[in-house]
């Protein structure tokens, strides 16, 4: 409900007794009337009638809290950001106002298809909003500020300013690329200045977000971001560290190679037996370790896998033809001129889109091929694919359902190498995801869970083998030879397992921070506590409490919960395991590739379909035959790799020990491993 409109039935509400009051005044009483009727007990056809309500009310406001919300990520200023501010602050408001008489229903035994709406109503938002209206505008005041300032985060190195202050896109291209451990640093610690100034704002943002979970019932913000599971959140927990202990032995044999491997390159930087400096991993958050791919290859040139060098000759390629088209044309125009530096400026960003698009075909083109539908024009049209060079925006890749009938879009800055063209991939299985559910009521247009939306379009780059990359013409000479074998499962295993257990500490922090055990004057310092306990790595240069490195990770000033990566890092290779069957794919799962399949695709698009209507462990049977999640399919896609890494740490002291300070920087090598571990 509008605002204003909640207003002023409160000033009604407020008015009533002021007139009884009024008529009771006087020097007698009046004769006693009846005894006014009890107000009737709610039963579930009430109930009934109310969630038709709520799906109905919140599919008209979707469409403008979306809309304003794409244009504050896209054309980030002052003006948008307010724009976004007030719609979220509408959405707010009707969700509060839906969430409060929802709780007359709350004693009531009412059938699953009533009651699983409300419930998904109560934690729909991972944002939850105080009642108080002062309160509430200062919450989506305060989270529209945050992921301004990510998306507009620049560093400025000593004595620069202006244009030649650095972005994101442009840091991380140090970080991915450079072997110069000075750089490294320096592009890795600038990115991480950005935190600093969100500190307060978010302490304060975490505050009203717990507020609001209270009022719905939850002893903290974290707390109810585990409600969203079919569970308790007791039992939620529980099954994320049960899923942990499955793939661990796997992530702490990676680690021993990959610190082996960095020590032989940047000796005692990298200690033998303590934690990995994280600019050195090739990620700025050393999350994915693909970029030192080239350090840690186990068989030197063996199999065909360098997607970068074919990605960046197809652009160079296309640049070449646009640029030769382009000044023929200028030529025969303006003979005897030269083009000026913005048209030549122009060339290139109509490279760069044109490039982007046919990355982006490619995506298309798998999920058509398993029986999927082709993408609306609208699309094509709408979608950001490129970095714009007139504004600043955000270009964390995500997905967007802008109106649920159809107007699908992707907001991501593609670059010509292979992590963009997975993560098209990703990003797709988000809107095909949305195609497929936006029949079911408003409140089931969501994943089963939401590590089933992440889950997806990664299920679908499992199938990106290298012999399907040979297929479409990336790769050429194709080996089936167990060193190749080992060089694409380590390839693989750099995304995918170094991966888990950054996907898994992100939102044990934000649950510390919820639940008070961390506290704003210990942020970092329970930020990398986390990092060096889970990830076994450590930051590459002395921090302290006045930085806040949590902000420089989207997710956090963008207020995404992060659990969801983590699981769908695990149930995409059981989802892959299950449609590789329903191929008919009969060899071992690190060559499934289900491209073609329609049998597959049928599978997944039934399962797809169902959103949330159902509790996940249904939607994860119709797929898989199972209702529990589980890691197993992870060890058998990797079981070569695993041998190969035992075989190569032996002898070797894995694993590490913590210091006692983690914001001290890098350990010393003497820092010895810890016990029990090989």
């Amino acid at each position: 409900m509008p605002q204003f409109i909640a207003q002023r039935l409160l000033a009604v509400s407020f008015a009533v007794p002021a007139l009884l009051l009024a008529a009771c005044s006087g020097g007698h009483s009046p004769a006693a009337g009846p005894t006014p009727a009890a107000p009737a007990k709610p039963s579930a056809t009430d109930a009934a009638q109310f969630v038709d309500k709520i799906n109905v009310q919140l599919k008209a406001q979707y469409p403008e809290s979306t809309a304003a919300s794409w244009v504050s990520e896209t054309f980030i200023n002052d003006d948008t950001q307010l724009l976004n501010a007030k719609a979220n602050e509408r959405s707010l408001a009707l969700q509060s106002e839906l969430i409060e008489e929802s709780k007359k229903y709350k004693d009531l035994d009412l059938p699953p298809e009533i009651a699983r709406p409300i419930q998904l109503l109560k934690i729909s938002n991972p944002v939850p909003a105080p009642s108080d209206p002062a309160k509430r505008a200062e919450l989506t005041r305060l989270a529209t500020k945050l992921d301004g300032e990510y998306g507009a985060g620049k560093y400025c190195p000593p004595g620069k300013s202006g244009d030649d202050c650095l972005n994101l896109d442009q840091l991380e291209q140090i970080v991915d690329h450079s072997r110069d451990p000075q750089a490294l640093a320096e592009a890795w610690a600038g990115w991480h200045s950005v935190g600093k100034p969100m500190k307060q704002d978010y302490a304060k943002l975490a505050q009203l977000m717990d507020e609001g979970a209270v009022e719905l019932g939850y002893k903290d913000a974290g707390e109810l971001w585990r409600a969203g599971y079919d569970m308790t959140p007791e039992q939620f927990s529980s099954e994320t560290e049960r899923l942990w202990t499955q793939v661990q032995p796997l992530y702490e044999q990676l680690h021993c190679y990959v610190r082996d491997r960095l020590h032989q390159k940047y000796g005692d930087l990298v200690p033998e037996n303590g934690l990995i400096p994280a600019d050195l991993l090739g990620n700025m958050w050393a999350q994915d370790w693909s970029n030192v791919y080239d350090l840690v290859e186990p068989y030197q040139g063996a199999g065909s896998l360098d997607v970068d060098s074919a990605l960046q000759q197809r652009h160079d390629a296309l640049e070449k033809q646009k640029l030769a088209d382009f000044q023929a044309k200028f030529a025969k125009e303006h003979p005897g001129k030269k083009p000026t530096v913005q048209q030549l400026d122009t060339v290139e960003q109509q490279v760069d889109t044109q490039y982007a698009t046919d990355t982006a075909k490619i995506a298309e083109d798998f999920y058509t091929s398993i029986g999927f539908p082709a993408l609306p024009a609208s699309f094509w049209d709408k979608s950001m694919l490129t970095r714009p060079r007139d504004r600043d925006v955000v270009c964390h890749a995500s997905a967007w359902d802008m109106n649920q009938a159809g107007d699908v879009r992707i907001k991501m800055c593609i670059k010509p190498n292979e992590e963009s063209l997975e993560t098209i991939h990703h990003e797709m299985g988000h809107i095909y995801y949305f195609l497929h559910y936006n029949q079911q009521p408003e409140l089931y247009q969501n994943g089963a869970h939401d590590g089933f939306h992440e889950a997806i379009g990664d299920t679908i780059t499992l199938s990106i083998t290298p012999q399907h990359l040979q297929k479409i013409g990336l790769v050429k000479d194709v080996k089936d030879d167990q060193k190749a074998l080992i060089n694409a499962q380590m390839k693989r295993a750099l995304a995918k397992i170094a991966f888990l257990p950054f996907g898994k500490l992100i939102d044990q922090w934000r649950w510390q921070v919820f639940a008070g055990d961390a506290t704003p004057e210990h942020y970092n310092a329970a930020w990398w506590t986390l990092r060096e306990k889970y990830q076994g790595i450590a930051p590459p240069v002395a921090r302290s409490e006045d930085d806040f490195d949590p902000g420089a990770k989207y997710h956090v000033p963008g207020n995404t919960p992060y659990t969801r990566y983590f699981l769908s890092f695990v149930i995409q290779f059981q989802f892959q395991k299950a449609l590789c069957d329903a191929a008919g794919f009969t060899g071992p799962l690190y060559q499934c590739d289900i491209y073609n399949s329609k049998e597959a695709g049928k599978k997944f698009g039934d399962m797809l379909a169902l959103g949330a209507s159902k509790p996940w462990p249904e939607a994860m049977k119709a797929l898989t035959g199972q209702d529990k999640m589980d890691a197993s399919a992870i060890t058998e896609y990797f079981a070569p790799l695993m041998d190969y890494l035992k075989e190569q740490n032996q002898g070797k002291s894995c694993g590490w020990q913590t210091p006692a300070d983690p914001l001290a920087g890098p350990q010393s090598a003497a820092v010895p491993a810890a016990a029990g571990k090989t």
